[in-house]
């Protein structure tokens, strides 16, 4: 569970402000836990001018962990987060989900279909997609300069699932990527898709967490 972030997009830590009644972490490792024995928590680092009370510390358990099994300080990149989680992921586990806490109405059903469609050696990663509906134009200096043919084009989303060991081999060698499965494709891996839930919005702007507020009152979760 990626929230290493330091939202300076949105303002603040959004991955720790209250919605619902618990931290938006807290809601994603709900999530989680659904198909998982266990959830490492990836948090800003100590040296990152963390001084918020509400963030979990590594370390933490119980209640001041928001319900993950373990908790571990970040790196300064995604990527660097990403790695020191599988660092904490025991070597015993065949398929790790990565998922970006920022993302707190994932559903149940959702963590299952990409867990349930990873066959290592065949498809070695699965990511959530939705067809882009709007047209999109390539933008430079302020003026557009082409359209965009959507065709096949899709927006991905999180949790992805992958084999445990694709996932640690890509990351070996340090590289630094704002998406796992781009690593994958890169090796020449296969990374298959399901069908992602448009509910599952990640909070970018404050009005986000607004709306996030509203899917949860009528969701029955």
């Amino acid at each position: 569970m990626v929230a290493g972030g330091s939202g300076r997009r949105f303002g603040a830590r959004k991955q720790f402000l209250p919605l619902a009644g618990l931290p938006v972490a807290a809601w994603s490792v709900r999530g989680a836990r659904t198909v998982a024995a266990g959830v490492v928590l990836v948090v800003p680092a100590a040296n990152d001018d963390v001084t918020e009370d509400r963030l979990p510390r590594p370390g933490a358990t119980g209640d001041a962990a928001l319900g993950a099994t373990r908790v571990v300080a970040g790196g300064a990149t995604r990527a660097g987060s990403v790695r020191a989680g599988l660092a904490a992921v025991p070597a015993g586990a065949g398929v790790i989900v990565v998922h970006d806490a920022a993302r707190p109405l994932a559903p149940p059903a959702l963590f299952a279909s990409v867990v349930d469609a990873v066959d290592p050696g065949r498809v070695d990663g699965v990511v959530p997609v939705l067809a882009v509906a709007d047209t999109l134009k390539r933008v430079a200096d302020g003026r557009v300069v082409g359209t965009v043919d959507r065709e096949g084009l899709m927006s991905v989303q999180t949790p992805q699932a992958f084999a445990a060991g694709a996932l640690r081999a890509v990351h070996a060698g340090g590289a630094e990527t704002t998406d796992d499965a781009a690593l994958l494709e890169a090796a020449g891996l296969v990374v298959g898709v399901v069908e992602g839930d448009p509910r599952n919005l990640k909070l970018t702007r404050p009005e986000d967490l607004a709306l996030a507020e509203a899917l949860l009152a009528g969701a029955d979760r």
